[in-house]
């Protein structure tokens, strides 16, 4: 709309005041650059309120109303209603964190029916945009867009991916009212978080097993999230919800011997790496950020060098010990009529192990195709378990999964309370058992207590 009276609108990402002086004195958000009042369009909340007053047209909405009808029986549990009643008493502004398996969707559901307006959903994977994409037509019974890849099909309930979004910023901006982010944890990455910055939406979700805080990083992702989505409105850990709404569950740890060779190999590597670290003084001089020190100089350094491959050497014995594949043998023949998750650190050890035992593996070299076949199966009872490094840890539903067993992993408290969500879905009163297999004297039993401790802290409820 063309007009002569001052107005705002959006551009590119901002906000932009148009025909405003230099001398008026807008919120404190916006700079004065070339010649015009501007500011990050995520600031849209608290400016639409200024405008009118101070005789400004606003022009930055190009979203609308919708009537739906949610599609779906199931009455919200107490947490949900209540997580919910938090999120618009923030005036829809903030983070919900629930367990894997604790309906978060359901809750994203609830919160669509009740703003009524054009809705825009970021997910992390592929994945979970189809998964997305078939829970919001079945429940609303209305189209749905999809805005990735080549396919860019803008709708009034619309997804996307993180990827996406970010790429297009600057043309969905203004198109939504409401920015749901599925796995919020993924929005502070570099870049992504441009995604919220960008978005004029004054209504903000965010979903997520797993928020930031005990990471070296954790506040400043954290501060990151609140000024661009909102505070924590609720959360509910683990422990909370299992036997009612979550699968009672357990933990083993099961310690292993390396073999002779495998410790005599073991320590001679770990006595390079570790020695090259104390002889760089790497920890006194770089504190917290002494392992990417390590890293960058292992490019250009000779004797960091030789110290990284002793690293990498180190962890493959402890990742792939034999022993961890005879306790495996043993787990599939005391649970073969139970379906498994197998999770290893690496995928040579995870296509190892799927030889091994002629399992289907999915790694992120797996085709999206064949995925989903091997999901497929596993749902139908082809198969009887599934190895994988990574690429299961979040975003996917296994409803029939009740074991998990970790070969190995890193010390994120991220990663272990994903990979216990794998299985924590209620179905009758199965239990769910989570086995960590741990190789004793090696860095092994280091890493595991520092995911066991971090993941403490993130199962623990902060409201």
């Amino acid at each position: 709309m063309v007009t002569d009276q001052p107005h705002a609108r959006f551009v590119g990402g901002t906000l932009v005041l148009e025909g405003v002086a230099q001398t008026a004195t807008p919120p404190t958000c916006f700079e004065w650059v070339n010649g015009k009042w501007r500011c990050p369009a995520v600031h849209y909340r608290t400016v639409w309120p200024w405008l009118g007053p101070h005789g400004i047209q606003n022009h930055v909405p190009h979203w609308h109303d919708l009537t739906l009808t949610l599609h779906d029986g199931r009455e919200p549990h107490d947490y949900q209603q209540e997580s919910l009643a938090a999120w618009h008493q923030a005036d829809r502004w903030g983070s919900i964190v629930l367990p894997t398996g604790a309906g978060k969707t359901f809750v994203a559901l609830q919160a669509i029916a009740a703003a009524a307006t054009t809705t825009l959903v970021v997910v992390p994977t592929i994945d979970l945009l189809h998964q997305w994409y078939a829970r919001l037509s079945s429940a609303f019974q209305h189209p749905i867009g999809v805005w990735y890849g080549q396919e860019k099909d803008a709708q009034a309930i619309t997804i996307t991916t993180y990827p996406s979004a970010w790429a297009h910023a600057e043309m969905l901006g203004n198109r939504f009212k409401l920015l749901i982010f599925d796995e919020i944890h993924h929005l502070p990455a570099p870049n992504w978080h441009e995604i919220a910055l960008m978005c004029a939406a004054p209504f903000r979700l965010g979903l997520t097993a797993t928020y930031p805080g005990s990471e070296l990083d954790g506040m400043t992702r954290v501060a990151l999230l609140d000024e661009l989505v909102g505070p924590v409105v609720y959360q509910q850990g683990i422990d909370e919800l299992t036997g009612a709404q979550l699968a009672e569950y357990r933990t083993e740890r099961i310690r292993v011997d390396l073999t002779p060779a495998e410790r005599e190999a073991y320590d001679d590597a770990y006595a390079t790496y570790t020695g090259y670290v104390r002889q760089a003084h790497l920890r006194e001089s770089h504190g917290p950020n002494w392992w990417a020190e390590f890293t960058r100089r292992s490019a250009y350094e000779a004797a960091a060098r030789q110290a990284k491959v002793a690293e990498l050497r180190l962890k493959e014995i402890v990742h792939q010990t034999q022993a961890k594949l005879d306790v495996l043998d043993q787990l599939l023949r005391e649970h073969r009529d139970q379906l498994m998750l197998i999770f290893t650190a690496h995928n040579r050890f995870a296509y190892t192990i799927a030889r091994r035992h002629l399992l289907p593996a999915i790694t992120h070299q797996t085709k999206a195709a064949e995925r989903k076949a091997v999901l497929d199966g596993f749902r139908d009872g082809a198969y009887r378990a599934i190895v994988t490094s990574k690429v299961l840890n979040e975003g996917v539903d296994i409803p029939e999964a009740k074991v998990a067993v970790v070969l190995g992993g890193s010390a994120s408290a991220r990663e272990y309370v994903q990979r216990l969500g794998r299985v924590l879905r209620k179905q009758g009163n199965a239990q769910a058992i989570l086995y960590e297999v741990i190789a004793r004297k090696t860095v092994d039993e280091r890493i595991a207590q520092q995911r066991r401790t971090g993941a403490r802290q993130q199962m623990t409820p902060r409201i």
